[in-house]
């Protein structure tokens, strides 16, 4: 439907989600898709300019409100704005996952079906007409949506010609706070405290859940067994450690990827975080004014969407600080989609893997380092140097995502072969335990390191780092 709005109206169209969505899982029932022949076209069949200078920029402008009219007529009937009807003076308007928080809400207080609901599922342009009809004949009105209160500024305006006696409940009203996301219970109690119902006792519960949870161990968000960031981070873990024995400190700026979660303990080694390529950017102006070397991460899919204007101007303004591209070949943190460092681009055809330390030693970098993640032993001594270098730094640390790669084993029937700790040779130094962080290592009931045969990527790291070398793997004799 997206796509015959698009195509009709030559204008892109947007759909828009929020976290809980994105984070679930569900069947979805398919209409027909109707798959068409890609085509090429002329360009002069088109008939249309796409400059903005001048008295063009004008026309395109007034072409663009008529455009903006005709879908706000089109979606007073679209099919993804429905109400549902109710013998009340009562009603709500949402749109999104919200409106599964406002159905289960309903439910919980006893209110189904004695509530108006307007659902949208078309927000810009918005339906006026069939809002200022839903709401003529209200008292109340809430408004239930995610973030800012876009759709209850909307109907404020609405409601002033249409009913202005309307009492209108929402963010703005402080019924509901700007802050955090919603939660089934923070518009069950909205919702409770406009309909008069009694709020459920929450409190009491989540105090309980508080109290189950006390006797959990905390556990925060880690990387996947085998992932090649971990390995990235022992061996830099080495080296700072050797360079603060030195008299030298460091400012981490981190950035949007898998990596992000080095802000997490037991690594802790992220100072900021801000935005895709934000990490080598605030490298340049950081590193002008702070005492500490400062050591930007990015990934290599961010690397290529945003990280290169920011490394130009560090070459161009001789700025001298340190960049970790954790190149794990594929856009892993949402998928493993391509970017230019995979050797696939769309529909899983060969595409040409360009090569980001190509283009670090194109633009001048004088420090430019190669490495393969999982050599944790002689990478030590090469990010040493690099955070030594007088100078603008570069390391490349290249080994492709464990995901990715277990996923492409299991396609071509390539067995995963995982590693097991032989309790004969060791004697508890719990090395692997302290400075790799592998979720597919446990404790016995002796206490003793033991490896999840489940969970074991089989990627060998673990193996390098036991002083005793009692890691080995499994079916392979020694």
């Amino acid at each position: 439907k997206a796509f015959e709005i698009s195509e009709r109206h030559r204008v892109p169209v947007i759909i828009r989600t929020v976290t809980r969505v994105n984070h679930q899982s569900g069947i979805v029932q398919l209409e027909e898709f109707v798959r068409q022949d890609f085509k090429k076209v002329d360009w002069k069949d088109l008939q249309e300019k796409y400059t903005t200078l001048g008295e063009i920029a004008r026309q395109r402008k007034l072409q663009m409100l008529k455009r903006t009219q005709t879908l706000s007529e089109e979606f007073e009937n679209s099919e993804f704005n429905f109400i549902t009807k109710a013998d009340s003076n009562i009603g709500i308007i949402t749109s999104s996952v919200s409106y599964l928080h406002v159905l289960e809400a309903l439910k919980i207080l006893g209110l189904q079906n004695k509530v108006n609901i307007l659902k949208l599922g078309t927000t810009f342009p918005l339906p006026k007409n069939l809002i200022q009809n839903f709401i003529k004949n209200l008292k109340k009105l809430v408004v239930v949506e995610e973030l800012s209160p876009y759709l209850e500024k909307e109907v404020y305006i609405l409601a002033k010609e249409t009913n202005s006696n309307l009492k209108i409940f929402g963010k703005l009203s402080g019924t509901f706070s700007e802050a955090w996301e919603y939660t089934p219970d923070i518009v069950t109690t909205g919702i409770a405290l406009v309909t008069d119902h009694k709020v459920p006792n929450y409190r009491a519960l989540i105090a309980e859940a508080k109290k189950l949870k006390a006797d959990l161990p905390d556990r925060y968000p880690t990387f996947c067994a085998g992932c090649p960031h971990r390995a990235t981070f022992v061996a830099l873990n080495k080296a700072l450690k050797i360079q603060v024995s030195k008299g030298q400190n460091h400012y981490f700026a981190n950035d949007i990827g898998c990596y992000s979660m080095w802000i997490y303990p037991p690594i802790s080694r992220s100072d900021s975080s801000l935005c895709m390529g934000g990490g080598v950017g605030l490298s340049n102006g950081l590193s002008h004014v702070l005492n500490e070397r400062v050591v930007a991460i990015i990934g290599d899919s961010t690397f290529f969407h945003a990280g290169i204007p920011a490394l130009v101007n560090a070459v161009h303004n001789g700025n001298k600080f340190t960049v970790f591209v954790l190149d794990n070949s594929v856009t892993a943190m949402t998928g493993q989609q391509f970017n230019p460092s995979t050797e696939f681009i769309a529909g899983g055809r060969k595409g040409k893997k360009v090569l980001i330390e190509d283009i670090c030693k194109a633009i001048g970098i004088p420090f430019v380092e190669v490495v393969d993640s999982y050599d944790v032993k002689n990478n030590v001594e090469v990010f040493r140097r690099a955070l030594a270098f007088d100078g603008l730094s570069v390391i490349v640390s290249r080994r492709e995502c464990a995901l990715y790669g277990d996923r492409v084993k299991r396609k071509h029937r390539i067995p995963i072969v995982p590693f097991y700790v032989d309790k004969s040779l060791c004697k508890r130094p719990y090395v692997c335990l302290r400075s790799f962080y592998c979720p597919a290592y446990e404790l016995d009931k002796d206490k003793q390191p033991h490896i999840s045969l489940e969970l074991c990527d089989g990627c060998s790291v673990c193996s390098k780092l036991c002083p005793l070398n009692s890691i080995k793997r499994a079916g392979v004799k020694t």
